[in-house]
């Protein structure tokens, strides 16, 4: 092994501090000691407790909400690593924030996405290790390396073990297909397609036609994030207006803004499996939630980077 990477250090920020934890437990060491907190003018301060000259840091912050403030403290603790001469510095971001605005898709907006990782890149990232973009093109964003873990065996195996008969995997649009298809694979289910249209940039989508046989059929509805619900919700009514006799869910990321929770409580799925990669406080939680960590995920996958060892064989 490389010298200058001869120590393991992982840190956290307060995006997902109970993640980071976990993670820890898994490589069975010590998170990292460091402060992370506001001043009385909302500027963020970062101090570094601990001796990291030369080590091999892992940063671990989700950009969730409040993305702002969690994305301000990631880039503040690289440049605090940076500047405390770490050897390496990984970022590790199980939910990319920002990840929706990969491309200009109307006249005069941004692709924020980018910005974001000129951003980490600027602060002084050596590597990015993310779960499930929103949009795989992001990765050629970054001019350093860039893992992407995906958590569709940790959700495949989960509903595998349900033995569930007659069971179609439903993807809620067109642009997640391609993973659905994936989880149906690994299922040995067929895939059928909801049909949609963005209506306007507050996200309304209006759900537009059923792609697939799912008439007397279990569904499983699968996207990458839930956001308001809505989405997701729509697509339920649509299966079951097909004649589909239960409808589940699987979700990577629970983003859960303004009343999601509330929405998917509601809904008609039977049960919502979601995963760790977003912090879910008890008041986001209801009888439908299951939530898979990605901890030993995440922390494999630090192991494996930290010994250069292969990243690509955990999912072969």
């Amino acid at each position: 092994m490389n010298p200058i990477l001869d120590e393991l250090k992982v840190f956290t920020g307060n995006g997902h501090p109970e993640l980071a934890k976990s993670v820890c437990e898994y490589l069975d060491i010590p998170l990292g000691q460091a402060e992370v907190f506001k001043f009385a003018n909302d500027n963020t301060f970062v101090r570094i407790h601990e001796n990291i000259r030369q080590r091999d840091v892992f940063i671990v912050q989700p950009t969730c909400f409040p993305v702002n403030d969690n994305l301000m403290e990631l880039l503040i603790m690289i440049d605090a690593c940076k500047r405390a001469s770490a050897g390496r510095i990984t970022a590790v971001v199980p939910y990319y924030g920002y990840g929706r605005t990969d491309k200009k898709d109307q006249p005069r907006v941004p692709i924020t996405a980018r910005l974001v990782a000129d951003l980490l890149t600027a602060a002084g990232a050596d590597r990015l290790l993310t779960v499930d973009l929103h949009a795989g093109q992001i990765q050629g964003f970054f001019n350093i390396p860039v893992d992407e873990l995906t958590t569709l065996p940790l959700l495949g195996d989960y509903f595998a073990a349900k033995e569930i008969q007659d069971l179609v995997v439903v993807a809620v649009d067109i642009g997640i297909s391609k993973k659905a298809r994936d989880i149906a694979e690994h299922l040995g289910a067929p895939l059928a397609i909801i049909e949609k249209r963005r209506m306007n940039n507050n996200d309304v989508s209006e759900t537009m036609n059923v792609i697939g046989e799912v008439e007397g059929k279990t569904s499983l509805v699968f996207d990458d994030e839930i956001v308001t619900g809505g989405s997701i919700v729509n697509a339920a009514k649509a299966l079951y207006e097909q004649g589909v006799k239960d409808v589940f869910c699987c979700v990577t990321h629970p983003v859960l803004s303004k009343d999601g929770s509330e929405i998917m409580a509601k809904s008609k799925f039977s049960e919502v499996v979601v995963t760790d990669t977003i912090p879910m406080p008890p008041e986001k939680r209801n009888g439908k939630f299951t939530i898979l960590s990605v901890a030993p995920l995440l922390g494999e996958a630090i192991y494996r980077i930290h010994k250069g060892q292969s990243v690509g064989d955990l999912f072969k």
